[in-house]
């Protein structure tokens, strides 16, 4: 008989000072008392807390043996054996008894000690792969034991336990060791699989308990519940080709235009299945390169739109499950289409079972609170000073593009992380420690997000949203720039807007709102942006912001499009924004797609017709993108014709092709209009914003012009040219 009943002797009994903190909760190291442990007297003794258990036995070398209740739920026996052995537990409860269960607390750490190393240095550019939950499997002697692993850090915690319905929610069945001063409690718990739903209950300095969601949890219940859920993809990707080809190609000089989309209220009612039907055969029809998604990690306020995310490594359930989400990106990949998401690194909310003192502490965000709280939004700053804290959101940029084969990062509210003094008055934010109000670690995190996506995916693009005029945003981080592949340009959609809302008589005398963006267009790599944000909180509509009847604002908004698809930058249209919407976005309704049906449907049609063809011209001609970074690709031909609201300018292609955009932006028709050109001979009309077929006027243009000998605008060649009122004209050399 190797196992013994267990004596009265006090090596069997856990000390009391340790007693007592493992019955709160409070204890760092559960495993030096439960499971087995040679005793000083020789033998061994193995101790399991069963909380409510009636009888505990033990199977060992297949003998089965009474374990002996020692108090406090715990049960101990005393072994002959002097090396850990293999064992199973069968515990019996007042109305059942469970099959033979694998003991929690027999198993090595399942975080090792490179990824402590990295963790602490912050450095661990797989960290999803080490904390959170994981689905493993181990062979003993005694057969398979599969369960899950759970790792978190909470530094200043006293005790962590892992809860869920597999203990009843109760916090004393299943405490974590501490690793360690890393600050990460682990344990591997037999049984659990995917599909187990659990929280971490943290108790903190001051003995308070708080139920926390898994910062690294993967998979989540659809809110309005809070809790993790162990997730293991079984996706079988298809793309290989797509993403082979994408770390070849430079996507700044290759043709980009941007579908923005909240996939929750593209059709209310459609999830991530529904979707990969109907939104990628959408996208594809209207000719987009690119789909935006606005912020699918998980988000507890459906009207936050995704931008105070609670599970940055959950997609959000409202929609489907992680798969569901990779197969609709797999979807868009066999169809030719990139993907880019919008990342939220800035700020998270400040709900209790999330991330806000996560520990009891400030642990994940700053804490000053000059650093650590952002006014605006009400919500809390991430202290990017902290190893573990970059490392988190690093790491969490990769495991979009790795585990969601993600080709794009738009990241959020730039301006509100680099500026201390972002929408703070006097008094709430404090100086860096060269007195600026640069705010220096942000910075570098940017910089170190920037580098490490870049190293590792050399094909993916990141793009800030930055509304300020900080030096060098797309600037290699070499050069002390940040790093991102590209920048929106708020400038230009500000000023571009604000201009076409004027009343034709009136755009004369504010010419140079429209001229301006050429005096920096190259000064950034550029994003021209008409994103939800022009859209809503009683913005009203792009349709609604033309003047006129129905028929000039259906003009103002195609000549708006063609003004945009001949500028330097990629393109960027939110949603409804391609058929003209006549209503501001409301997250809580469909896109109106009403428009497109019964009164007025043909303006609206038209403009989406519009919208289809300039994204296959645009696509189709390497003079409209492949020079958007550099002068070489602009040339002014008419910038200063104030007088009659005319715009005309080339593009230039790398191989010298050219297109010549011609822009009529008054309310009147210039016949007999000549401007100058550097090259004579043919030149084919490309586009015509006033086609019939868009709904417009319909003037017969010819489709060939000829450009001749006569010298204008100290040009040696020219073109005298018919421009219909509101309407844009792109004519290719021939």
């Amino acid at each position: 008989m190797t196992a013994t009943s267990a004596d009265s002797t006090n090596e069997l009994l856990i000390p009391e000072g340790d007693l007592q903190r493992l019955l709160i909760c409070q204890h760092h190291a559960p495993h030096d008392f439960y499971g087995w442990h040679p005793l000083p007297s020789g033998g061994s003794v193995i101790r399991t807390r069963q909380l409510g258990a009636v009888n505990v036995e033990i199977l060992i070398h297949n003998e089965s043996c009474p374990m002996e209740h020692i108090g406090d739920d715990i049960w101990a026996i005393r072994l002959k054996d002097k090396l850990a052995p293999d064992y199973r537990f069968a515990v019996t409860y007042p109305e059942a008894k469970m099959d033979l269960v694998a003991d929690p607390y027999h198993f090595l750490p399942t975080v090792t000690d490179f990824d402590l190393h990295l963790i602490g240095e912050g450095r661990h550019e797989r960290l999803w792969e080490a904390l959170g939950a994981h689905v493993h499997s181990y062979e003993t002697s005694l057969g398979e034991v599969a369960g899950t692993s759970f790792a978190v850090w909470a530094p200043s915690a006293t005790g962590v336990s892992v809860i869920g319905d597999f203990c009843a929610w109760n916090p004393n069945q299943y405490p974590m060791r501490t690793l360690g001063s890393s600050g990460i409690w682990e344990i591997f718990i037999p049984g659990l699989d995917v599909g187990t739903e659990y929280k971490f209950a943290i108790h903190d300095a001051d003995g308070n308990r708080r139920d926390k969601a898994d910062p690294l949890a993967r998979a989540t219940l659809a809110p309005p519940e809070t809790v993790s859920v162990v997730e293991k993809s079984t996706y079988e990707w298809q793309d290989t080709e797509w993403m082979a080809k994408r770390d070849r190609i430079d996507a700044t000089n290759r043709p980009m235009s941007i579908y923005e989309v909240h996939l929750g209220s593209w059709k209310i009612g459609m999830g991530y299945r529904e979707l990969r039907e109907e939104l990628v055969d959408y996208v594809v029809e209207q000719g987009f390169t690119h789909v935006e998604l606005m912020p699918v990690a998980e988000h507890p306020f459906g009207g936050s739109w995704g931008y105070q995310v609670s599970g940055y490594y959950a997609p959000t359930a409202r929609w489907g499950s992680p798969d569901d989400l990779r197969a609709l990106i797999d979807a868009f990949h066999a169809r030719g289409v990139g993907v880019l998401v919008d990342w939220v690194p800035g700020h998270f909310p400040k709900d209790e079972w999330a991330l806000a003192r996560f520990d009891g502490s400030a642990l994940y965000e700053h804490p000053d609170w000059r650093r650590g709280e952002q006014k605006d939004w009400g919500t809390l700053v991430f202290n990017f000073g902290r190893n573990e804290v970059r490392n988190f959101l690093v790491a969490n940029a990769l495991y979009w593009i790795e585990e969601f084969h993600i080709d794009g990062l738009r990241v959020d509210a730039v301006a509100s992380m680099i500026y201390l003094d972002y929408s703070r008055e006097e008094g709430e934010w404090e100086p860096n420690q060269y007195g600026g109000r640069e705010y220096l670690e942000a910075v570098s995190f940017l910089q170190e997000m920037n580098a490490t996506v870049h190293r590792a995916h050399p094909g993916v693009i990141t793009v800030a949203e930055e509304s300020t005029s900080w030096p060098g945003v797309t600037a290699d981080t070499s050069d002390n720039g940040l790093g991102f592949s590209m920048k929106w340009n708020m400038g230009w959609m500000n000023d571009t807007l604000e201009y076409f809302k004027l009343d034709p008589v009136h755009r004369s005398y504010h010419h140079n709102d429209i001229t301006f963006s050429l005096v920096y267009a190259f000064s950034e790599r550029y994003v021209l942006p008409f994103s939800h944000d022009e859209v809503v909180h009683g913005k009203g509509s792009l349709w609604g912001r033309m003047p006129g009847d129905d028929w000039n604002k259906a003009a103002g908004l195609r000549t708006l499009y063609g003004y945009m698809f001949s500028h330097p930058g990629k393109k960027l249209l939110f949603m409804g924004q391609e058929f003209g919407q006549t209503t501001e976005w409301d997250e809580a309704h469909s896109v109106n797609w009403g428009n497109l049906e019964g009164w007025g449907q043909d303006f609206h049609q038209g403009i989406q017709r519009l919208v289809r063809d300039a994204n296959r011209v645009y696509a189709a001609t390497p003079a409209l993108y492949e020079q958007d970074n550099t002068p070489m690709g602009f040339q002014w031909v008419k910038g200063d014709a104030a007088g009659e609201n005319v715009l005309a300018y080339l593009r230039w292609g790398a191989d010298g092709s050219a297109v010549l955009a011609v822009i009529n932006l008054s309310g009147g028709t210039h016949t007999n209009f000549t401007v100058g050109l550097p090259r004579g001979g043919d030149w084919e009309l490309l586009l015509n914003t006033d086609d019939s077929v868009y709904e417009g006027a319909g003037a017969d243009l010819p489709s060939v012009v000829t450009a001749d000998d006569r010298e204008w605008d100290a040009q040696p060649h020219s073109l005298t040219l018919t421009l219909p009122a509101m309407s844009v004209q792109w004519y290719r050399a021939k």
